[in-house]
């Protein structure tokens, strides 16, 4: 089909389905992977196409087969309707060739496809790529929103219609930068100019920090995702001047406030503040984001791309642009804080039933900060969470929510505060941005988000899509309206286009009253209904529904089969979300708190709507402002811009066929594609058209050069059948182009005329108001002035600034330098630090060897004082033998000796005493020698930093010198051994002189002395010479020693004062560093304080603008306007005025009251039981059945009831009256709970519940399940209870709790005693070791596990423990013989053990007292349920008393441990016998004292390993206790009696320091109620009370004869 538009193209329809392809085509076939590849096809049979591909072959249907244009242009083509085939693949193909070109826009029609490129692309914005789009035709130049913008700006000013354009697309495909690539557009073309100020366009831009801080939040797929939807409505004048603006929002996701899937983020603003300065976090006691409840859900705190705490100033910063004043700010972020610190309030139950309260002192401490930051009372927003005030006629009863209703109260409160939180933002907003109510047009610019399906979809997603439903409605019914304009303009019959609607989808969801959104508001009126029977009623309603189907293996799951895509939906959420209400105790709480900008998010709601009875949900008010959206746009020419994301992964350059497609089918592109197909989809120009076909028919050109008759020669002579063709003449061209020509000169003609008569109103009015005039002049004057000093502020601030980046490079240049000072000065004295180490490891050698020679030289000083003693004994010798010499000359001249030679001998004794001089001259050298010999050593001991090599070698030439001594003075000692000799022959000679005077003559003996002294005196003197110059050698080389030692000395000196002077050059250059790195600081701490001087300043400055331009007339601001009314209240009062429930109420309050006397009077005795149930409770109930006490709305037969059941608890010790009212109690209250239906509004509402008369009472009537009637016959009837009897039912409830509680007490205080004198007598006997306690020495028991078998509490036997054997006493009373219950309790009593495995007689008083707890609840028939529920209680109790004294170190022991086990066994055996019907599951609660005995009677406890204690012998203990008994049975003489040292340091290495220094190894008895008033209506069945009858003797009264039916 072929169709001409004016002038230039054909209009050209295909079949684009193959139906016999011939080979060698080139086609598409669908792929998995890459969604469209290419191919040839390489063979055809039939239906079945064989084509070949560039990775694989495909073979594929005919019908599935698209064809692919050889001649695509490489660079694609700028509108998808010039594609020679306009089908997905070639989309598809089209879209990523332009992306791969850097063209992001491409048109489809009329409609323009983004992608996003995630980069800059700076070539296709700013202000010269503007100017080319003005004023130029739509398509004339390439894509681009400029060109959208201009075409809506032209249509609003020539045909005086406002526009409305659309971006849509999912998270991170652009449609915010695209939103402002618009409004800068719009704004060049009608904003103000440059001198006027900041432009409606910069207000709206700056306004959106705020709104991103409060409504965006982290997504999966994107990190900054709007979770809002956003209408930015731009004014104008009729001037075509943006004149102002205005932003609606819709549907925030409140939800996310309470509830943050991982790995999403809750709201910015939270993580902002958590990232505030330091005063701010101290001032609203914030911390880390993961400490509290409301963001720690999810693992994802921070994002790499976004700086919390400078994104918590720029925010700050943007407020104050917008106007929200430093107070306001304050007042927002602390009520920010206080949402924080809410969630944070965890609740259990009280101590009245059901009663919240707050968990802890952690969250009483967050419940006192949020109430300070909400400035409220701390006790009123805690009543305000865990209670709900219940209007009724005349009077108020306050009712208590138990932990689960007061956490989703406290949500609640949450959610409303943040959301009025960011509605008052966007009113603050709107109001300083300013709306023109006089505005004539406006170009609306809607930024909302795309189709959403998810792995988890919940409520926001169904709203979501909801919308997209709408839209695409909207979107597919204008394209259809386009292409319709589009063939009427050229006169072609277009009838036969198909167009699907998608009507149903949304009849399916909005439809009245049997849609989904409607199921879902009467779903949330029923206190009762839960999202199983919302699923239910949904399965119900829609069964058989097209759109609608139910997934396989899902309960409450539901899937909408949506344009785009089935989505399925979990309804787990969904009525909480859809309520939106505020409680009437958090209106009152906010509205009266301190903080006037909290109490202005919660204004007092006016009586009327107080008193409303209008049920209000998010779903309602959605749809509403749906509806006003559309509403809107149907009355403006929509264009659409979509938004596309090319990948996941946010990168550029990466096109991911699959997703776009999703994403092309998501935004209705294919949608329009298709409704285009069904026309004419191809445009293309004659000329082209003809250079492409000519080859069909050449001779179609011969004739003519007419392009128009040659396409129609063409077409016909190929046979296609169905074109049509319409050519528009020359004439309309020129007629169309007079005509504008003339409707311009009109309109200019026509302003002119306008304008003339505007001035002269504005003359006249101007010259009758004259101080108006006088007024204009002096603010304009004032707003000279104020411009003046702005620009004097200006320029001083940037001179401020200019001095400022100065000072501060200045600084960053001083600081650098002094960084690499203090480098090289680091790295300098590194160097000198690893030369000293060095030079302090070579002197400890040198240490080593001088302490080596030190001690040589002490040994070198002992020789030297034996050379002395030498030396003196060589004197004294000399002596003696002066003296012998005398004394023989004596001798001589007294035997008148001949004249001998005087002179000689003169000489001989000269020489001698020459000689003694010299010996005492070498003594005095030796003794110097020896004095500095120690100098030396102790100047040597005194350094010890010194050198040591020279001394090693002085020390070894000392050696040497003392060898040469030590030899002289031997050869010393043997010159005088001869002049002893010589002596000693003189004596002789004196002795013979006598005998022999003839033999010898004294002159021979004068001349051999003579000779022999002479020699001596020689050798003596050459001797003295050498050891002179040995000891000037000595000298010498001491002195060279100690001159080397001074200089190493002063080497180390002079080291330790160079590093000393680097040390401190490195001190001082950290200190200049430190001085600088303060200045810095000091420098922005100053410009940080000119900068907000300069923002105050400007601030200022806007104030007085605003005041000086608010005299002008034509400043008027439109009056707000709100989407969401005032909450309506739940659950009204309603009319008592229908004459048959007046009769009813009248009949059932005109009550017996004389016969309820005489039913008390009788109940109050003990009536006894009959086949085991109580008669009394039976009685009552019978009584109030059948007077219909329980239907009655206001009557006090109740409270003369219940002081029946308070005579119970009078007498608190008597366990015998307490047991048999524990068994009327619960009894009645069972029968109560069985017969009693809630009524729809009876837990919820705060008033009296109404009758059905209504639609929703019918509806509640007809949804109630069969099963709900009479479940027994006459036994238990269904009745419909009112407040009083619900009422009497709590009284009950708290009755049965309180005598159980008190049971429990007095077996709790009577058992204790006994229990403590067992222990203190364990304890006294456990230091007796018995032939029993040995342990055992046989190679059986020497394992674990034999032993932990053995050792362990066994069942008992028959012959352990036979029954004949019971306890004295130990019995209850004996019963009754036609009691058949009382034969059973008789059977059960347990029987003593034998003698021979019995414990000490102090365990028999437990066993009795046990024995006469079972006899009492025995005899007053106490249900089976309670009593198992005391006797766990009880044996809790034992086990923390007996566990916690085997934790103790005296009891810690192997004898403890085996008289423990045979009290186990004793209980255990009392349990088998009393049977599981009335203990139940008692025997396990000793499982703490039962594992700690295993271990303690286990002889060979080295061979447990840690795998065997932890897991097989002791689990249920934790790692403290383990640790502690392993340590306290420890036995020093006998290791294998302990636990191996490798277990003991495994257990220590788990625990703590905290865990070891606390008792955290004790057991904590629990005392408080076990079980909740719900499972006493399951511990009992109605059979039981088939045959039970009522009082005999009250039956026989007339007025009570009903007891006998």
């Amino acid at each position: 089909m072929v169709e001409k538009l004016p002038g230039k193209h054909l209009l050209i329809g295909f079949s684009w389905i193959i139906s016999n392809a011939a080979l060698g085509s080139l086609v598409w076939v669908e792929d998995t992977d890459d969604a469209w590849i290419d191919g040839e096809v390489v063979e055809a049979n039939d239906d079945d196409l064989k084509v070949i591909c560039q990775t694989k072959t495909v073979v594929a249907k005919a019908n599935a087969v698209y064809p692919k244009d050889p001649e695509f242009p490489e660079l694609g083509v700028d509108d998808m309707t010039k594609l020679a085939y306009l089908h997905e693949p070639g989309v598809l193909l089209n879209l990523k060739a332009r992306y791969n070109a850097n063209e992001i826009y491409t048109y489809t029609g009329n409609i323009l496809i983004a992608v996003n490129p995630f980069k800059r692309l700076p070539h296709l914005y700013g202000n010269d790529i503007m100017e080319q789009y003005k004023g130029s035709d739509f398509g004339e130049l390439s894509p681009h929103p400029f060109a959208v913008a201009d075409s809506a700006y032209r249509k609003m000013i020539n045909e005086g219609v406002s526009q409305a354009i659309l971006v849509s697309g999912e998270s991170g495909a652009g449609k915010t930068e695209s939103t402002k690539m618009l409004m800068q557009y719009l704004a060049f073309m009608g904003g103000k100019a440059q001198s006027e100020g900041r432009s409606v366009e910069q207000q709206v831009l700056e306004s959106n920090p705020v709104l991103e801080a409060f409504g965006n939040a982290k997504t999966v797929k994107n990190n900054n995702s709007s979770r809002f939807g956003k209408f930015v409505e731009i004014q104008f004048n009729h001037m075509g001047r943006i004149s102002g603006a205005a932003i609606r929002t819709y549907l925030l996701e409140r939800s996310r406030v309470c509830q943050v899937s991982d790995p999403e983020r809750n709201y910015h603003c939270f993580y902002m503040l958590c990232a505030a300065p330091e005063q701010e976090i101290e001032r609203y006691k914030l911390g880390e984001p993961s400490t509290f409840h409301y963001l720690n859900q999810s693992n994802c705190y921070s994002l790499s791309a976004l700086d919390d705490a400078k994104e918590y100033l720029a925010t700050r910063k943007a407020m104050e642009v917008v106007g929200i004043s430093s107070e306001e700010q304050d007042a927002i972020f602390r009520t920010v804080a206080a949402i924080l610190h809410l969630g944070n309030i965890e609740f259990e139950k009280g101590e009245e039933a059901d009663a919240a309260e707050p968990k802890d002192d952690k969250s009483r401490f967050h419940l006192k900060v949020a109430a300070e930051l909400f400035m409220c009372d701390e006790k009123a927003l805690e009543d305000s969470l865990c209670k709900r005030v219940m209007v009724t006629r005349g009077e108020s009863i306050t009712k208590s929510l138990d932990p689960g209703s007061a956490a989703l109260s406290r949500d609640a409160l949450a959610k409303i505060v943040y959301s009025k939180l960011f509605d008052w933002l966007v009113t603050k907003i709107n109001n300083s941005i300013g709306q023109d109510p006089s505005s004539e047009y406006i170009i609306g610019v809607l930024d909302i988000y795309g189709f959403e399906s998810f792995k988890t979809n919940s409520f926001e997603q169904f709203c979501i899509n909801l919308t997209n439903e709408k839209l695409q409605q909207h979107f597919n019914q204008h394209v259809f309206k386009m292409e319709q304009e589009e063939y009427t303009k050229e006169e072609i019959d277009w009838s036969y286009i198909e167009f699907i609607d998608n009507q149903d989808v949304l009849d399916l969801i909005e439809k009245k009253p049997g849609g989904i959104i409607a199921l879902i508001d009467e779903a949330c009126m029923f206190p009762k209904s839960t999202h199983d029977t919302l699923a239910q009623k949904l399965y119900q309603t829609f069964n058989g529904h097209k759109r609608f189907t139910k997934p396989k293996l899902a309960r409450t799951d539901f899937t909408i089969c949506h344009y785009a895509g089935d989505v399925t939906y979990q309804t787990e959420l969904f009525l909480d979300k859809n309520k939106d209400y505020v409680v009437r105790e958090h209106q009152a709480l906010m509205n009266s708190s301190d903080c006037s900008f909290v109490s202005s998010l919660f204004p007092k709601l006016r009586l009327e709507s107080s008193n409303s009875s209008k049920f209000s949900s998010i779903g309602s008010q959605f749809k509403q402002q749906l509806q006003s959206l559309l509403e809107t746009l149907n009355t403006t020419e929509p264009h659409y811009i979509r938004c596309v994301k090319p990948n996941n992964v946010l990168k550029p350059e990466i096109f991911e066929n699959i997703n776009v497609l999703h994403q092309l089918r998501c935004g209705g592109v294919l949608e329009a594609i298709r409704i285009s197909c069904a026309g004419y989809p191809t445009r293309k120009p004659f000329s082209e058209f003809l250079n492409r076909f000519r080859i069909l028919f050449p001779e179609a050109t011969n004739k003519s050069f007419d392009e128009v008759e040659a396409c129609k020669k063409l077409l016909a002579k190929v046979e296609l059948k169905g074109f049509q063709s319409q050519i528009r003449r020359c004439l309309c061209r020129r007629r169309y182009l007079r005509m504008k020509k003339a409707a311009i000169t009109t309109q200019c003609g026509w302003r002119v005329k306008v304008a003339r008569r505007e001035l002269r109103k504005l003359k006249m009015a101007a010259k009758e108001t004259g101080a108006l005039q006088e007024t204009n002049t002096k603010l304009e004057k004032e707003l000279k002035e104020l411009t003046s000093i702005l620009e004097l502020e200006k320029q001083t601030r940037m001179e401020l600034e200019e001095a400022k980046n100065q000072e501060v490079e200045e600084l960053k240049a001083a600081l650098n330098d002094m960084k690499l000072q203090l480098g090289e000065t680091q790295e300098t004295k590194s160097e000198e630090i690893l030369k000293l180490q060095s030079a302090l490891q070579d002197m400890q050698l040198e240490f080593e060897e001088l302490a080596k020679d030190l001690e040589m030289t002490h040994d070198l000083a002992a020789e030297n004082e034996n050379l002395k003693e030498l030396v003196s004994s060589l004197q004294r010798k000399t002596d003696e033998s002066e003296t012998n010499y005398e004394e023989t000359g004596k001798q001589s001249e007294k035997q008148e000796v001949p004249v001998i030679d005087n002179d000689a001998i003169i000489k001989l004794e000269a020489e001698n005493q020459q000689l003694k001089a010299l010996v005492s001259s070498l003594e005095e050298k030796i003794d110097a020698l020896d004095r500095k010999h120690d100098e030396t050593s102790s100047h040597i001991t005194e350094q010890l930093k010194e050198s040591a090599s020279s001394d090693y070698e002085i020390v070894s030439d000392l050696a040497a010198e003392n060898e040469r001594l030590k030899a002289l003075v031997s050869s010393l000692e043997k010159e005088n051994n001869k002049k002893d000799g010589s002596d000693s022959s003189n004596e002789q000679k004196e002795e013979g002189t006598h005998m022999i005077k003839e033999e010898s003559s004294t002159e021979d003996i004068d001349n051999e002395m003579t000779k022999k002294f002479a020699a001596e005196n020689k050798e003596l003197f050459d001797l003295v010479d050498l050891l002179e110059k040995k000891i000037v050698e000595t000298e010498k080389k001491y002195e060279e020693a100690s001159r080397l030692c001074e200089e190493r000395l002063q080497k180390v000196v002079d080291t330790e004062n160079k590093y000393e002077e680097a040390s401190k050059l490195c001190e001082e250059r950290l200190q200049q560093v430190v001085e600088a790195e303060t200045k810095l600081i000091e420098l922005k701490t100053s410009m940080q304080r000119l900068e907000e001087k300069v923002s105050d300043m400007e601030t200022e400055d806007k104030i007085l603008r605003q005041q000086a331009l608010a005299h002008s007339a034509s400043r008027k601001m439109s009056s707000q306007m709100s989407f969401t009314g005032p909450p309506a209240s739940l659950a009204p009062i309603p009319s008592r005025r229908f004459g048959t429930i007046s009769f009813r109420r009248s009949r059932i309050e005109r009550q017996p009251h004389e016969y309820v006397d005489v039913l008390i009077k009788f109940v109050s005795q003990k009536v006894g039981f009959s086949h085991g149930k109580p008669v009394a409770a039976f009685t009552i109930y019978k009584c109030l059945i059948h007077w219909k006490v329980f239907e009655a709305e206001k009557t006090s037969v109740f409270d003369r009831m219940v002081p029946v059941f308070g005579s119970a608890i009078e007498n608190p010790e008597d366990n015998d009256h307490l047991t048999y009212w524990l068994t009327n109690t619960s009894t009645l209250l069972f029968l109560l709970q069985r017969s009693l239906k809630n009524h729809s509004t009876s837990s919820a509402s705060p008033r009296l519940p109404p009758q059905p008369t209504s639609f929703f009472g019918r509806m509640t009537q007809g949804f109630r399940s069969p099963s709900s009637g009479s479940l027994s016959g006459d036994v238990v009837q269904q009745v419909d209870a009112k407040v009083p009897a619900l009422l009497f039912k709590q009284q009950l409830t708290a009755y049965v709790e309180t005598i159980y509680g008190i049971v429990q007490e007095n077996v709790k205080r009577e058992l204790e005693p006994v229990l403590l004198s067992c222990i203190q007598g364990l304890k006294d006997s456990s230091n007796e070791p018995s032939s029993d306690d040995l342990p055992a020495q046989s190679s059986e028991q020497n394992s674990p596990a034999k032993s932990s078998e053995q050792n362990s509490p066994a069942k008992p036997s028959e012959d352990k423990i036979p029954p004949e054997k019971l306890p004295e006493g130990s019995s209850p009373e004996k019963p009754s013989e036609e009691d058949p219950h009382a034969k059973i309790s008789e059977e059960n009593t347990p029987a003593k053990p034998s003698a021979d495995n019995a414990p000490e007689e102090t365990w028999q008083g437990i066993i009795d007292l046990l024995n006469r707890l079972l006899g009492t609840l025995q005899k007053n028939y106490v249900p089976l349920f309670l009593a198992q529920k005391i006797f766990s209680q009880t044996f809790q109790g034992i086990n923390v008393q007996v566990f916690n004294s085997l934790m103790q170190q005296e009891c810690c022991t192997f004898n403890m441990g085996k008289r423990v086990n045979a009290f186990l066994n004793e209980l255990e055996a009392w349990c088998s016998l009393a049977t599981e019907e009335f203990v139940g599951s008692s025997w396990d609660e000793l499982k703490h004292t039962r594992q700690a005995v295993g271990i303690l009677v286990t002889e060979q406890k080295s061979t447990i390993t840690y795998d065997d204690l932890t897991t097989n012998l002791c689990p249920a203990l934790s790692t403290q206790q383990l640790y502690r008994i392993c340590t306290l049975c420890k036995i020093d003489d006998d290791k294998d009696q302990n636990v191996s040292p490798d277990v003991v340091s495994n257990l220590k290495l788990l625990i703590t320091d905290e865990d070891e220094d606390s008792r955290s190894f004790s057991l904590d008895n629990d005392s408080s109620i076990p079980f909740a008033a719900d499972e006493i209506s399951n511990c009992m069945q109605e059979k039981e009370f088939t045959n039970v009858k009522a009082a005999i003797e009250l039956a026989d009264n007339p007025n009570f004869h009903f007891l006998k039916d």
